[in-house]
C-alpha cells in the first residue's frame, strides 16, 4: 500500500468487544479542537450497505472479502482521499488492517494464503495509515462485552477473535512504529485521554515537519 507525504490518517482497530465505538466517541469530544474527519469501513459509503447485508446473510466468504475490498475503495475515493487533500485529519473505525486480520480467517481454506491474496487486491491503490491505535482486550473479556448484543455476527465467536486478534498482534510486531496498543481493559476515559494525547502529538510532529 501507498503512503502519500504528511497525510494525517489515524486507524482505531482491534477485535468486537474491545470498545472501539467507546473510544470512537470519546475522541469527537476530546479532539473538537482539531476537526477531524471521523468515518469507518464498513459504512461510509453506500458500499458499506451492501457489506452489512452480506455479513447478515453469511453469504459466500470470497464474496463477502470482495464486498469489504470495494467499500475500502469508494470509502478511499469518497471520504479519505478527499479530506486528505484538504489537509484534515481523518480518523477511520477501522480500515483495511480489519480486513486482513479478519478476512484472512474467514477465507483460510477457501483460498491459498488467504492474507497474501487480500493484500495482493490493495496494493498499488491503498493507503497506509501514519498511526494505528489497536485495543486489546483478553477473548473472555471481549466476549463478555459482546453478550448482551443482538443480533451476533459470524466474527464474534471465540475461536474468530482469538485468531484475528493473533493476526492484530503479529502486524503490530511487523510495524512497531504505526501501531500503538491499548490495554481496553482499562477504564474508558483512561483510554480516550491516552490516544488523543497521542494523537495531537502526531498532529504537532506533522505540522512541525511541514516547516523544517
Amino acid at each position: 500500500m501507498d503512503t502519500e507525504g504528511d497525510l494525517l490518517l489515524i486507524t482505531i482497530e482491534g477485535i468486537d468487544g474491545t470498545g472501539k465505538s467507546t473510544l470512537l466517541t470519546g475522541l469527537k469530544s476530546q479532539l473538537a479542537e482539531l476537526n477531524p474527519i471521523f468515518t469507518r469501513e464498513p459504512g461510509a459509503t453506500w458500499v458499506g450497505e451492501a457489506v452489512r447485508r452480506a455479513i447478515a446473510e453469511q453469504i459466500d466468504p470470497i464474496t463477502e472479502a470482495s464486498l469489504f475490498v470495494a467499500d475500502h475503495a469508494a470509502h478511499l475515493a469518497t471520504v479519505v482521499r478527499t479530506a486528505l487533500a484538504k489537509g484534515r485529519l481523518v480518523i477511520s473505525d477501522r480500515y483495511s488492517d480489519s480486513r486482513f486480520a479478519y478476512q484472512s480467517v474467514t477465507l483460510k481454506g477457501i483460498v491459498p494464503d488467504p492474507e497474501g491474496w487480500l493484500r495482493a487486491m490493495h496494493d498499488g491503490w491503498s493507503i497506509t495509515p501514519d498511526r494505528t491505535f489497536l485495543l486489546v482486550l483478553s477473548i473472555d473479556d471481549a466476549l463478555l462485552r459482546l453478550a448482551d448484543k443482538s443480533g451476533r455476527e459470524h466474527f464474534e465467536k471465540r475461536e474468530v477473535l482469538d485468531a484475528v486478534q493473533n493476526n492484530y498482534l503479529a502486524y503490530a510486531r511487523a510495524e512497531p512504529s504505526r501501531f500503538v496498543i491499548v490495554d481496553a481493559a482499562k477504564d474508558k476515559e483512561e483510554i480516550a485521554n491516552f490516544v488523543a494525547d497521542a494523537i495531537r502529538q502526531i498532529v504537532k510532529s506533522g505540522k512541525e515537519g511541514r516547516k523544517r
